[in-house]
């Protein structure tokens, strides 16, 4: 069973980054009992599929937003910041 405490997160973070990669879960104890359990994060696609790109699409031609420029977002964001700090 892997197991690290709170005391050893700084010594031995590179022990439980091994472990995370592995797919392995660890838990965790905070004086002698077990507090929570360090899971590794699911990987996530890097690829978008065409099917994927179509649905995207479709939500942009739905929310029908307005073009603008690079001049006339530069200007908005200036007047956000004038409004929001002075």
């Amino acid at each position: 069973m892997n197991y690290i405490t709170t005391t050893e997160l700084r010594t031995k973070s590179s022990e439980l980054i091994d472990f995370l990669l592995a797919g392995e879960t660890v838990d965790l104890i905070h004086r002698s009992s077990i507090v929570g359990t360090i899971i590794p994060k699911e990987e996530e696609p890097e690829n978008l599929t065409k099917e994927d790109i179509k649905k995207i699409a479709q939500v942009i031609n739905f929310l029908n937003l307005p073009t603008t420029t690079t001049r006339e977002r530069a200007k908005n964001y200036h007047l956000h910041l004038k409004k929001k700090y002075g």
